[in-house]
């Protein structure tokens, strides 16, 4: 079964930046105890909603519907064309007034308002809700809504996401085990990227046997409103919204530079490449990738002089720029 995620001080700004650094998931209590909308939401759902309905401009947001049979679960429909959920628009406060009237249901239909932006949707959230930890530049998001699931998926940054209103339980696995989460389709997603088939909450290990594997690995942890959790870059994370008025507060960054080119689109092209090759030309190119892509061993030309190095030190704009422009050549006559 998961494991208890370990808990940081965040007043220690050493022990913060070592953990950011480490590429390795972590919690801060009470980070943000101090937060009005914390303060406000210790009163119940109804004063939470009060505080969202003042604080959220009411222009119109998006947000996603499930109903009562999905238990709050936003994923595929059985013949992974279509989902569990359907996509709305209203008013911030028409999509507030829809919560309330859950608040009295024994089934509820499950509602999110996913990662809209504070600057646009509460204006003034930033100002009186400052991040305590902020390590890159980034906007500041919301998430609202009532009790529902969120399956497991990945994204391409570094995300601290604060608990304001309601608990949130995530699930963590590590990126190795993104073959035991068995992902959906790469198209359509419900949100931009590939969630796992496999569910937490109910396992089907009939079905998804390797995910026993990946249950085992994984680390859990329960935010209470005030608390936050470090989710590295490309850690996938089940997320549970727990109370019948929820809102999560996250941030995502990318440290380092960031070029152009998208590592979706190696992946993508790797698959085309590589797949026909029989196991041990595989092997090799396992190899050569991690070695020349990844170089975990440091710089692969760095052992050559540097006018012999050619494409293995291609760092600089104008180097970068000429192997993009014979990697498109070579695209070009391969198809």
């Amino acid at each position: 079964m998961p494991q208890a995620l370990a808990e940081f001080s965040h007043t220690d700004a050493v022990v913060t930046a070592n953990l950011l650094a480490s590429g390795e998931p972590g919690v801060f209590r009470g980070i943000v105890a101090d937060w009005p909308v914390v303060a406000a939401a210790q009163n119940g759902n109804d004063a939470a909603l009060a505080w969202l309905r003042q604080s959220l401009a009411p222009s119109e947001i998006a947000f996603v519907e499930a109903p009562p049979e999905q238990h709050g679960r936003f994923h595929y429909a059985e013949d992974l064309r279509s989902f569990t959920f359907q996509k709305r628009r209203a008013s911030a406060h028409a999509f507030l007034d829809e919560l309330a009237g859950e608040l009295a249901s024994i089934t509820p239909r499950a509602l999110a308002a996913q990662g809209i932006l504070a600057s646009s949707a509460a204006p003034a959230f930033e100002a009186a809700h400052p991040l305590p930890i902020r390590p890159g530049p980034g906007e500041i998001r919301l998430w609202i809504g009532n009790r529902a699931r969120v399956a497991a998926h990945c994204d391409p940054a570094d995300n601290i996401a604060y608990c304001a209103v309601g608990r949130r339980r995530f699930t963590l696995f590590a990126p190795e085990q993104v073959g035991n989460l068995y992902l959906g389709p790469f198209d359509p997603t419900p949100a931009g990227t590939p969630i796992a088939m496999a569910d937490p909450v109910s396992p089907d290990f009939a079905r998804y046997p390797r995910f026993a594997a990946a249950l085992e690995s994984a680390w859990t942890v329960e935010l209470e409103p005030g608390d936050a959790v470090f989710i590295p870059y490309g850690w996938y994370h089940h997320v549970e919204a727990l109370s019948p008025i929820s809102m999560l507060v996250n941030y995502w960054w990318n440290d380092g530079v960031r070029g152009a080119d998208s590592a979706w689109d190696v992946l993508l092209h790797a698959m085309l490449a590589l797949r026909p090759l029989h196991p041990r030309a595989r092997r090799h190119w396992a190899a050569m990738l991690v070695h020349y892509g990844l170089e975990p061993d440091g710089p692969a030309g760095e052992h050559l002089p540097p006018h012999a190095r050619g494409v293995l030190d291609a760092r600089a704009p104008q180097d970068l720029a000429a192997m993009r422009a014979a990697l498109l050549r070579n695209l070009s006559r391969s198809g």
